[in-house]
């Protein structure tokens, strides 16, 4: 029974001592990532900027396509083609509006 009291106080310090050596491990690592953070946003920014420069691009087409579906409906008097290309451009300019608003917002 003794021996087993005696292996548990060993295990017990073998324990703290790795914890203690892991949590030290942990704090070094989290200063190293918080210093080389930027190599790993640098990209994701740039990915941001793209996708949303995509959605703006596409925004832009939906405006203008709406924009002369309207003008169509408009001339021929087709009240539900009117409706539908109205909602478009308001897509359109959501789209194509997303950049400001996201820069406004702090992203």
């Amino acid at each position: 029974m003794q021996k087993m009291f005696k292996k548990f106080k060993n295990m017990k310090k073998v324990m703290s001592v790795a914890v203690m050596a892991t949590a030290i491990e942990m704090s070094q690592m989290a200063n190293v990532m918080a210093a080389d953070s930027s190599s790993v946003t640098k990209p994701l920014n740039n990915l941001k900027t793209l996708v949303i420069a995509i959605i703006g691009a596409i925004g832009v087409i939906i405006l203008a396509k709406n924009v002369m579906e309207f003008a169509q409906a408009y001339q021929a008097q087709d009240s539900s083609t009117m409706n539908s290309a109205l909602k478009g451009i308001v897509a359109g300019v959501m789209m194509a509006g997303i950049s400001s608003v996201l820069s406004i917002l702090g992203f």
